[in-house]
This record gives structure tokens, sequence and C-alpha cells, in this order.
């Protein structure tokens, strides 16, 4: 999977946990959880959105490089397809 296309993934589950949420002006490395008023349940469903979108069960230890746009698609990229 490329960076390119795993940040479109990234940015299309965000849209259905955070419909109203402006992704254009969010920076690819700032943690979108704040940003986009994300609380656990909203991040559980996000990473839940993103696996089934990617084909690529995320854990729960790797929650961690999900927090941005950058390291969510950095992580998809390096690992989905591989597992």
């Amino acid at each position: 999977m490329t960076p390119q296309l795993a940040q479109e993934l990234i940015k299309g589950a965000l849209i259905q946990v955070a419909p109203d949420a402006d992704l254009t002006a969010l920076p690819l490395d700032a943690d979108f959880r704040d940003i986009l008023e994300l609380d656990s349940l909203d991040f559980l469903n996000y990473v839940q959105t993103l696996s089934e979108a990617s084909g690529y069960r995320i854990e729960e230890d790797d929650y961690p490089a999900f927090t941005t746009v950058a390291g969510g698609a950095s992580f998809l990229a390096a690992h989905a397809g591989a597992g």
C-alpha cells in the first residue's frame, strides 16, 4: 500500500466518525484526537473503520501510530499486505 492510498483511507475513516471535520486544514503530523474532539469511543470506531477499509487488522499496541495521519499512513504503508 502506498502512503498516499493509506492517507486517503485514514481520511475516509476520520470522516466516518467525524463527518463535520475539515480535514483540509488538518496538519498531517498533528494529533487529531484533540483537534477533531474525538473521545475514546470515536477513536476506537475510527481504528475499526480503518482496519476494515485497509484489510489490515490494527492491534491495540499499534494505536499510537494512528493518532496522526502521517503516522498511520507510514504504518499502513509498511505493514498492510504483509500480514
